[in-house]
Formats: C-alpha cells, structure tokens, sequence
C-alpha cells in the first residue's frame, strides 16, 4: 500500500495498492478540487455581510465543476460539510440565499452522484462517512428553518421549495407527484426532491435493504417545530408501480448510530390505488414511502418452515436406512457408488437446511450481523451447490457404465472422482464468490442471508451452475437411455443386475432432475416476477420439500432397498419372538408386505427363513 498525490487543482492523497500484474488500484481517494477546499476553509467563519457572496461562489463551483463533483465522494464530502457549517451558523436565510443553496445542493442528489453516494453509504474502511447522506439531509432541513420569508417557491431542476401561510386546512400537489393534505392552520414549508433516492440508502430500523425509496423525498416543516401534528396525510405517486409491500416512513437521523435510516413510527398506510400510495402521520420531518420488490407472503413462510422440517427429518430416515443397508450394497461396485452419491446428496442438503436455519435467524439479531450472515450464505451456497454437483457425479456414473468411453476405472479412482466434483467444484464456485463480492458488502441481500440479486448478481454463481447441471443431466438421461433401448439383450445374470442398478439410477435422476430444476426455475420466477404470490408459494412448496424427494426417489422407489429393509425387519422380528412370544415385529414390518405384495420376492412363512435374497 502507498500514499500518492492528487491532480492538478486538487488538494489531498489517494491511497493505493499493487495489483499482480503490477498496476496501481486506488482504494481511498481523499482528493478534493481546491476551490471546494478554499470553500470548506472559509465556512467556519462565515457571518451575514459574508453570506450572500460565499453561497453565490459556492453555487457556481459546483455547477461548472458539476461533474467533478458528482463523480468524487471525497468533493460531496467537503460540499455537505460546507452546508453543515452554514446550517450550524444559524444565519437568517432569504430567498435569494435559499436558491444557491438549492441548486447546490441539487447538483448532488442527481443521477450521476449515485455511484459516489453508494461508495459513502457503504465505506466499511470509514464507518463515520455512512452517515454523510444523513448529515446533507440535516443541513437542508436546519437551513429550512432559517428561511425568513412569510411566502416563497422557488423551483430548481432538482428541487421544488414552497412556503406558504394558510388559516383553514391545506391541501396542494407539488411537483405533480406529492399532495399534502393538513387539516390544522400552520405556517408550512415543503421541500420535494425529484432524485433524493439517489442519496439516501433504502435501510429501514431493521436494517433492511430489500427496499427502495418509491416516491419522492418531501421535508415539511410548519411553526409549530417539532410539535406533534394531529393529521397530516401524504400522497405519493409510485416511480415504479410494480413494486408492492407499501411502508410509511420519515427519515429517522438517530438510528444505527446517528447514521440515520427509514422508520415507520407515527406513520400509517392509508391505501394504495391509481398508482399512488396514501399514509398519515403524526409528525414533521423528511418523509417519503419504502416498497419492495416481493410479496409479503405469509403463507410461503409457513410452507417453508414446516416444508423444511419434513426435509430434515427425510435425511435423516435417508442416512438411517443407508446404515441398515450399508454392508449389503457394498457387494457391487455400481450399486455402492450410486448409494455413495446419495448419502452425499443427503448430507449436503441436511447441512444446507440447517445453515438455512441459522441464516433465517440471524436478521432478526439486534447489532451488525454482516459477517454472520455472510458465513451462513457461504455454506448455504456451498451445500446447495454440492447437492447438484453429486447429483452431476450421479449422472455420470450413468452415462459411464453405459457407454464405458473413459476406459476401466477402479472404484477407488470413480470415489476420487466422485469427491473432487461434488465438494472441488462448489468450493472453488463458492470461494470466487465470496471474494469478488463481500470486500464491497455486495455478497449478501441484506434483509436475509442469501446471495445478492440486486448490485452484485451475486446468486448468478449458484443459479447458473445449477441449471447448467441440470441441462447436462437431462442430455446424459437421453444418451443412456437411448443406449439401453439398443441393449436389450443381457448375457447373465451379473449384467442384469448391473442394468438394474442403472435403470433406478436413471430414474432417480429422471424424476429428481426435473424436480430440482422447476423448483430453481420458479426461484427465478420470484426474481423476475416478485409480485406473483403463486410463484412464491409454489417455490416455497418444492424448495423445501427437496429432501422428502430424495428420500421417495432417491431410496424407498427402489425395491432392492425396501427388500433389504424386509430382510432386517424380518431377522428383527424374528430375534423380537424369540425373547418374547407373541410381540409384534419391529417397525419396518410393514415393508416386508409391501415387498412381497408389490415386488413379487418370495420370502417364506418361516420369519427365520428367507427364501430368496438380493444381491445389490
């Protein structure tokens, strides 16, 4: 890391650091144009005869250098605290001083100062500058107050200013997208900014940034202060009517530590037609509505919480009968490496669910809990990845024992195979995600502990590879299943055996293949198509059912295995008489039924006696 110097007519250092190929990144530029920083100097001792003049400079430094200035968090640092300065003097403010200050500060809250907002409003290398969009909206609502005249609007390209005196109730629209309506006699000042969202993060107090400010920005102040007002209704209309979920809120300065943030309290929503949205408050101060792209669904969390604990509770049964039967389906090299997937497949998904858990938690902690929440995302990233990545192992252990084009491989070299692809490839996925996103606090949503779909399209690194998995399997089913229609003559009884192993593992793919790609296909639906609460229910429903169907398809659909199950049961049941006449047999008796009902073994009267067994 090193110190270098600034251009020319700026003032200040940028640090920076050597790259790999020997190039320098800047990683804080502190550079400041030097008549912005002759400004900062000389608004500490600013009085009324020096006023006038400073604010008449200040407005055409930053309009000439307007794009400088937009373009440099270090520039709108200096200018917001030139404001607070000249908030904090307390000067009586006039109309002509009011409109420098406007377009002023107008000049920061356009389209091209958002990417510099952005940067202030998540440096982690200075926590303090986070507040800074903060600061700026404190200095315009002090300076507001200082404004002497009893009537003015002034209108500016970013910012409407109107102050008016009224005896009866008031009601008026302002730059065609905000009505007030107050049903008390005031003296009111309303300030609406046309692109303030550019400036303020969307964090409420929970500290969500699945929001986005979908209205204008309105200050209103009246000579009543901070006197509590009784009714006073807003009218917003939407800058973009597909989002849902309305919240009333005002800019609260005092939250995450001064920083400031939306909150709610004393704000009602009152309805939402014709593209606008109403609430009422109770207050005065800088107001304006959050929406989110999702539905609030409750009924998907429902689904989800009770779909995951039967999920969790199928792994479990699936790795409980992969150790019944474990010692069985060893005997056979293709039988063994199907069940080595599946036990794998089990694992990883029951270490997701329980990291989903986890992550479901941890927003509602109080305190910063971004590095929690980045750890839970990573190994729900990781494990979610695994299980298709096993299932991608599944699939070639398919088309390898049908086609046989990578020559004879030993079981031992298949394993090694098998555990480089399943863990090798979502570990190097997951790491290359965490490393490009996190260090600029884009690797998470924010509001929950998943990877980010807004800034970074960060979920691209699971979505894609999982799709494309699923793509590939399909392809292998068609060539395999193409090659045993070819194949239907089988020379013994060893080769019969072995085109059974593969026919369950062509169906277990067959059916859990196109199962797990709809359910990822439908969490792309809720990306696409966030407002349709069907999707999100449907989603919901096959996302958290995903070990249920492993456990259905993966193991109880296969006969072999419910016939090792009767067997176990049988030989329980029959230790179980023994000790005592008359017990009923264990609680896997009910499969040895099944088996001989539906699957066509013939196993004796005699418990102790089975007539035919399996070689899996």
């Amino acid at each position: 890391m090193a110190v270098g110097s600034c251009g020319p007519d700026e003032v200040g250092e940028r640090t920076g650091v050597c790259q790999v190929d020997g190039s320098w990144k800047v990683v804080e530029d502190n550079c400041i144009l030097q008549p912005i920083e002759e400004l900062l100097q000389q608004s500490v001792f600013l009085n009324t005869n020096s006023l006038p003049g400073f604010l008449e400079t200040l407005r055409n430094v930053t309009v000439n250098f307007n794009e400088e200035v937009v373009e440099s968090p270090a520039n709108i640092n200096a200018i917001v605290d030139i404001l607070s300065n000249v908030a904090n003097i307390s000067l009586p403010i006039d109309s002509t001083l009011i409109e420098d200050i406007l377009l002023t500060a107008g000049v920061l809250t356009t389209d091209g100062a958002r990417t510099s907002w952005d940067s202030l409003n998540n440096n982690r290398r200075n926590v303090s500058q986070t507040g800074r969009s903060s600061a700026f909206l404190q200095s315009l609502e002090t300076i507001t107050s200082l404004i002497t005249d009893d009537s003015l609007a002034i209108d500016t390209p970013s910012i409407l200013l109107n102050k008016t005196t009224f005896t009866d109730s008031f009601n008026a629209r302002f730059d065609s997208s905000v009505t007030i309506v107050i049903s008390e006699p005031e003296n009111i000042t309303v300030m609406t900014f046309a692109s303030m969202n550019n400036v303020l993060p969307a964090r409420d107090e929970t500290n969500s940034s699945i929001f986005d400010i979908n209205g204008r920005v309105v200050l209103v102040q009246t000579s009543r202060g901070n006197s509590p007002i009784n009714n006073i209704n807003f009218t917003f209309d939407l800058l973009n009517p597909a989002l849902v979920n309305p919240q009333c809120v005002f800019w609260n300065f005092s939250l995450f530590e001064d920083r400031g943030g939306w909150d709610n309290e004393g704000c009602t929503f009152v309805e939402s037609k014709n593209g606008s949205v109403t609430c009422n408050c109770n207050h005065l101060t800088s107001f304006s509505i959050l929406m989110s792209p999702f539905v609030n669904c409750e009924v998907c969390s429902v689904i989800t919480y009770i779909g995951v604990g039967i999920s969790m509770a199928s792994l479990v049964i699936c790795l409980i009968i992969e150790a019944v039967i474990w010692r069985k389906i060893r005997r056979n090299t293709t039988s063994y490496l199907r069940h080595v997937s599946i036990v794998n497949i089990a694992v990883s998904l029951l270490i997701a669910d329980i990291w989903f858990i986890i992550g479901a938690s941890i927003p509602e902690a109080k305190g910063d809990n971004r590095d929690a929440c980045s750890a839970a995302t990573f190994f729900i990233h990781f494990f979610y990845l695994a299980m298709f990545f096993w299932m991608l192992a599944s699939a070639l252990l398919l088309l390898y024992h049908t086609v046989n084009v990578f020559g004879g491989l030993s079981k031992r070299s298949m394993l090694a195979i098998g555990f480089s692809l399943g863990y090798g490839g979502p570990i190097i996925i997951a790491v290359i995600t965490i490393a490009a996103t996190a260090p600029s606090g884009r690797y998470t949503q924010g509001n929950f502990c998943w990877l980010n779909f807004k800034e970074s399209l960060a979920i691209i690194a699971f979505v894609l590879p999982a799709l494309m998995i699923v793509l590939i399997n399909l392809i292998i089913l068609i060539v395999v299943l193409f090659k045993m229609l070819r194949r239907r003559a089988v020379a013994d009884s060893a080769q019969a055996g072995q085109r059974n192993v593969l026919l369950v593992i062509a169906r277990t793919l067959a059916v859990l293949t196109p199962l797990f790609g709809l359910t990822w296909g439908l969490g792309i639906g809720t990306l696409v198509q966030p407002e349709e609460e069907g999707i999100h229910i449907a989603f919901s429903f096959f996302n958290s059912l995903q070990g249920f169907f492993v456990l259905v398809f993966g193991l109880l659909l296969d006969k072999k295995v419910r016939s090792e199950l009767a067997i176990k049961s049988q030989i329980s049941g029959s230790g179980t008489r023994s000790t005592s006449a008359g017990n009923s047999s264990s609680a896997f008796g009910f499969l040895r039924f099944w088996r001989r009902g539906r699957d066509g073994y013939n196993v004796s009267s005699n418990d102790s006696n089975v007539t035919q067994t399996l070689n899996t």
